[in-house]
């Protein structure tokens, strides 16, 4: 096993390599705020951080990872367009496989404000594929933003379509809700038994029984959880046909043109996705342009759904296919709508990546390089 001074010294040459490729070198606090996290992901992410707290700051994580508190430094104080590069130790609880480290260093390049999103997504990968080509790994892309907007299309009411697109970075509860909305499986049994119970008594009637208020949720606001559930429960289910586009492209793992080609044959029955198509064909063209063999680089549509959620458009990543037991060397993507959230409102195109360099010195020492 490497040693942290090694390891180091490995994370030192690839943050030099951004920093000549043009990037400015930042650097943000260990201890982050937990409050912008905790609205980002909601409960889910303290599984997944420590967390402490501070008399006077309140809650505190240690850093998870990079994106987010970059994000926010270049929100309230960046000019657009502007490239980052950072190296540094983050933080993540490992409650399921002792053997998976919980402090590792994270070394990353970050693009914000590019007028051309496929040319920034195109740079971005670029990059990586150029500092990672000695150790033959193999590229996956994907692009959620082509299921965002897939969602987007479907026939069926905006409540629908927001749940959906709530859990698109969930898979299983995402075929769950896309089955029941397309008739393929029934309500939930609780869910039943509570509809059937409004039909018969009424919904005041259920307030009444429930007792006092409790917690944040007031009487006003159940009532409006009820109606809405009631609503949902009158809406018909979208066809057949409909889930089957979903289905069929969810299930695409090609080459990026024929999954291109692929796709543009699915939006001529689901046309939404159209303008998607036209920004990943772009983007093959910009990766084309600055070397990137993209008849040979894999498309999965399903790709980065069990990832951090903030990745809203082109997503990648690199793997080492004689490691199966290895996570991503590198992984990256598009999160424009971040800045949104964290630029309270104010949004700017943005792409960026991060590599394991614990894994890049591993996989070059086993290479014999």
């Amino acid at each position: 096993m490497a040693s942290k001074a090694e390891v180091l010294a490995q994370a030192e040459r690839l943050h030099a390599f951004f920093r000549d490729a043009g990037a400015a070198p930042v650097q943000t606090a260990i201890l982050q705020p937990a409050g912008t996290l905790l609205d980002l992901y909601g409960e889910d992410i303290r599984a997944r951080a420590y967390v402490t707290s501070d008399a006077l700051r309140g809650e505190q994580m240690l850093r998870p990872d990079f994106t987010v508190p970059v994000v926010q430094m270049h929100m309230e104080a960046g000019g657009d367009p502007a490239r980052y590069t950072y190296c540094g130790e983050v933080f993540r609880r490992q409650e399921r496989d002792p053997s998976r480290p919980n402090e590792y260093i994270q070394v990353g390049y970050e693009l914000f404000g590019s007028e051309n999103p496929a040319e920034a997504d195109a740079e971005v990968f670029a990059l990586f594929s150029e500092v990672l080509s000695p150790l033959g790994l193999r590229a996956a892309t994907g692009d959620i933003g082509l299921l965002l907007a897939a969602v987007g299309g479907l026939s069926m009411t905006p409540r629908r379509k927001a749940a959906l697109r709530r859990h698109v970075w969930r898979p299983r509860r995402f075929r769950a809700l896309l089955d029941r909305f397309g008739g393929r499986a029934p309500v939930p049994e609780p869910r039943r038994r509570l509809l059937a119970e409004m039909e018969a008594k009424g919904a005041e009637a259920i307030l009444d029984a429930a007792g006092p208020e409790i917690g944040l949720r007031s009487r006003a606001d159940v009532a409006a959880r009820l109606d809405a559930l009631a609503q949902d429960a009158a809406e018909p289910p979208i066809s057949p046909a409909e889930v089957e586009l979903l289905d069929d492209m969810l299930s695409i793992r090609e080459t990026c043109p024929n999954a291109l080609a692929h796709m543009r044959d699915i939006a001529v029955d689901l046309p939404a996705i159209a303008p998607a198509l036209d920004l990943m064909e772009a983007r093959l063209d910009a990766l084309a342009a600055l070397g990137i063999d993209v008849d040979l680089l894999e498309f999965e549509a399903s790709y980065g759904r069990t990832t951090m959620e903030y990745y809203d458009g082109f997503v990648f990543g690199f793997f080492a296919e004689t490691r199966p037991d290895l996570p991503p060397v590198a992984s990256g993507g598009r999160y424009d709508a971040l800045t949104r959230i964290l630029g309270q409102g104010r949004a700017v195109p943005a792409v960026g990546g991060v590599i394991r360099p614990e894994l890049v010195l591993a996989l070059t020492r086993e290479g014999g390089q």
